[in-house]
């Protein structure tokens, strides 16, 4: 598995791309921001000027089911936002 797992496609990151040149990324938890930042010039063939990384915990889920309660919880995950230098951008629907 590599380090950029998925990116973030919602109509918040959609907005910063266009005006703030920024777009999100779902990384590996043991990935640092030097490590995702060459992942993400290799990938996209773009300069990147910053990154700043967020670590999230799973949240506890529980629901009612015929046998019972279930408790769960959802996956930790670390979010990486990724500001390109320059007049670079990525076009996530290219591949489309």
């Amino acid at each position: 598995m590599g380090i950029i797992i998925k990116p973030i496609i919602t109509e918040k990151m959609t907005v910063q791309g266009e005006k703030l040149n920024r777009y999100g990324f779902i990384v590996d938890r043991n990935a640092n921001k030097i490590e995702i930042k060459a992942a993400v010039e290799q990938m996209y063939n773009v300069t990147v000027a910053d990154v700043n990384t967020l670590n999230y915990h799973g949240k506890k889920k529980s629901r009612y089911t015929k046998a019972g309660m279930l408790r769960g919880r959802e996956n930790h995950y670390k979010k990486a936002y990724v500001t390109l230098a320059g007049d670079d951008k990525i076009d996530f629907y290219s591949n489309i």
